[in-house]
């Protein structure tokens, strides 16, 4: 489930890209860093599964991808093994998955996706996955803010419970933008503070935040903003840039650009501060951007990897 709905290899190549003279050279580059670089491969228009997004992230220096709800929850052990095996062998790691659950819509919705939560996030457990997230549309039609909240609050709060069962960690993007949060009924939450009163009265100890540096750029918020965190508090995060010559304020969600594109987002503080309290989870690119959503598969893997070696190349 993500916005777009709402918004409108070869063996040789990639045993090259795993080799560990590479690998060498990738963990040099990297030694001030312990966040990944992350394939979810949904993000940038590629069309594939989970098996090929694998090799795609390898053949393309990711260092872990996007893991498939739905997918590892249909593996048998063998079939489960395989795959771990293939992933070590290649050096990928886990990111993070999708919440499988549409806790958006009416509550009957919602409760058909709390039912199959358990038997997924089992899958997920199994394969060595650890963290899941989801984002929060800033705008409701009906509910007032208040009403919003607490429906957001008593509904999580169940998906999380499944998800501390499974050894799962949870994390929740706000969306900042203001031509999107303002263009409802009703305004719903799209700020880091708000996301943290949120967790707050989810109330469980696996619940953190999704971070955006698109989002924090639209929500005017700074590197001290990020200061206030922990890598506990960060369960994944996603790195865009914006185009230039539009106010902050006029940006529009589904016009991104990616990392580096055009430096209009402060990358190198929002980098330099993940780096400083030291988060560990994966990064990835998720611009939604038309030209990017164009290319064929290959293409936009490496444009994507390119754009987040230079981002990362700032810290």
């Amino acid at each position: 489930m993500n916005r777009r709905s709402m918004l409108s290899a070869t063996a040789a190549s990639i045993a090259m890209a795993c080799s560990p003279a590479t690998r060498w050279v990738t963990a040099a580059q990297g030694s001030k860093r312990q966040f990944t670089k992350d394939l979810t491969w949904g993000a940038i228009g590629v069309q594939t599964d989970q098996r090929q997004a694998i090799e795609y992230a390898a053949k393309y220096g990711f260092e872990s991808v996007y893991a498939d709800p739905g997918f590892l929850s249909s593996l048998d052990d063998s079939t489960r093994a395989e795959l771990k095996s293939t992933m070590t062998e290649y050096g990928i790691s886990w990111g993070a998955a999708g919440l499988p659950v549409e806790f958006r819509k009416d509550e009957e919705t919602f409760r058909e996706g709390l039912k199959t939560l358990p038997a997924k996030a089992n899958g997920l457990q199994l394969a060595g996955v650890t963290r899941v997230s989801t984002w929060l549309r800033p705008y409701h039609d009906e509910l007032t803010y208040v009403a919003n909240f607490r429906q957001h609050a008593r509904r999580l709060r169940e998906c999380v419970r499944v998800l501390g069962d499974h050894d799962l960690r949870f994390g929740m993007e706000y969306v900042g933008p203001k031509t999107l949060w303002a263009s409802g009924h009703h305004s719903f939450i799209h700020t880091m503070a708000e996301t943290k009163d949120l967790i707050a009265e989810i109330g469980h100890d696996n619940v953190g935040l999704v971070l955006d540096s698109w989002h924090w750029y639209t929500a005017h918020e700074t590197a001290d903003d990020l200061r206030t965190l922990t890598n506990q508090d960060i369960v994944a995060c996603d790195l865009n840039d914006a185009p230039a010559g539009i106010a902050i304020d006029e940006q529009i969600d589904s016009r991104r650009e990616l990392p580096s594109a055009t430096g209009v987002i402060d990358l190198k503080s929002f980098l330099g501060v993940l780096v400083e309290i030291g988060y560990d989870g994966p990064i990835r690119a998720e611009p939604f951007n038309a030209k990017l959503n164009a290319m064929e598969n290959d293409d936009a893997c490496k444009a994507t990897s390119d754009a987040m070696n230079k981002a990362f190349s700032l810290v």
